[in-house]
């Protein structure tokens, strides 16, 4: 069994690609397993990919799998989860990459502590400009409850900082379904991931490493795209709400999980002008039948404890298709 598994999903990243290769091999050591999976690329992506697959093989295993149909990063990362034979698994972006002996660092420190996953800090990049962002739980370096850092509702927790990328996960979360995204997903997918991660697992912790970097501002990247696909944060959030919903401690956490919804629906519905014509339409209506469908009582109180700009903006949309139902 490989030590660690690395997942990396690709798609269309030709000029990134060899920049994520090359810290694949300053990463790599012979009992790690790097995965590559090309969502169906129609540049030069999987001639890329090839090549390095063969090339990396003297240094590490390697498998390289090509999607006959594109089907999104959730999809593309189960794919590589279905493939990984691994003692622990990561994940990396096509266009990310990592620093040299990060991915060692990361299976000793997992190793060290024994616990289920264990999260690590990153370096956002967009051109030269480069910031650390952090895990937002204080304590470092200890195993920790993951459900305890789901809450308090009204602040940043763990379950907002929802990088699948940063951090190893034991396989033993793989073997209890856990570490599988929803299919088909095309923005959003770690949401459903990370707070079924926090409910479900026994232990996490957070460790200081900095060795991810995530490019941002991507030209193609569904965050610079206000086309339809990036409406699936609705279906994820919705499944968000409805598993937690579910939970034994559901009268705690649901304040939680709405919270954060309401908060991503006034997100996009303040940047209104990124959107083509026809999706920012749908936005406003599908975000307006989602409000109708959370809790109704966990979303007054939420909308009574937001800052009044955002409140505003979904109080607005609820009323809407409270007339509208009423004129009907």
């Amino acid at each position: 069994m490989p030590k660690l598994s690395v997942i990396v999903p690709f798609y269309n990243v030709q000029q990134y690609a060899q920049d994520t290769l090359r810290s694949l091999r300053a990463n790599a050591r012979s009992d790690f397993e790097f995965i590559l999976v090309d969502d169906q690329s129609k540049d030069e992506t999987p001639a890329i990919l090839e090549r390095a697959a063969d090339e990396l093989s003297d240094v590490a295993q390697v498998r390289y799998i090509r999607h006959e149909v594109n089907g999104g990063l959730a999809t593309a990362r189960n794919t590589g989860l279905d493939a990984a034979t691994g003692e622990y698994i990561t994940f990396l972006d096509g266009d990310d990459w990592f620093a040299p002996g990060h991915c060692a660092e990361l299976v000793a420190a997992a190793e060290g502590l024994g616990c289920d996953f264990v999260r690590t800090d990153h370096v956002q990049t967009n051109a030269r400009a480069r910031s650390v962002h952090r895990v937002p739980v204080g304590r470092r370096d200890e195993v920790l409850d993951p459900r305890a850092a789901i809450l308090p509702a009204d602040r940043t927790t763990s379950v907002d900082y929802a990088y699948a990328w940063a951090g190893v996960y034991h396989r033993r979360l793989l073997d209890k379904g856990l570490l599988h995204f929803t299919d088909g997903l095309r923005t959003a997918e770690d949401r459903p991931w990370i707070w079924r991660l926090h409910r479900e697992a026994e232990s996490f912790a957070v460790v200081g490493l900095l060795g991810v970097f995530y490019r941002r501002g991507v030209a193609g990247s569904l965050t610079q795209i206000g086309d339809v696909r990036q409406l699936d944060f609705i279906r994820a959030f919705d499944q968000v709400v409805e598993e937690t919903a579910a939970d034994r401690d559901a009268e705690r956490l649901l304040p939680k999980a709405v919270r954060t919804y309401c908060a991503i629906i006034a997100h996009h519905l303040s940047d209104e002008s990124k959107w083509e014509p026809a999706v920012a339409k749908q936005l406003r209506a599908r975000s307006a039948a989602a409000i109708q469908r959370m809790p109704q009582d966990a979303l007054g109180d939420v909308l009574d404890t937001m800052d009044l700009r955002r409140a505003g903006k979904l109080r607005r949309l609820r009323r809407r298709v409270t007339t509208a139902k009423a004129a009907a």
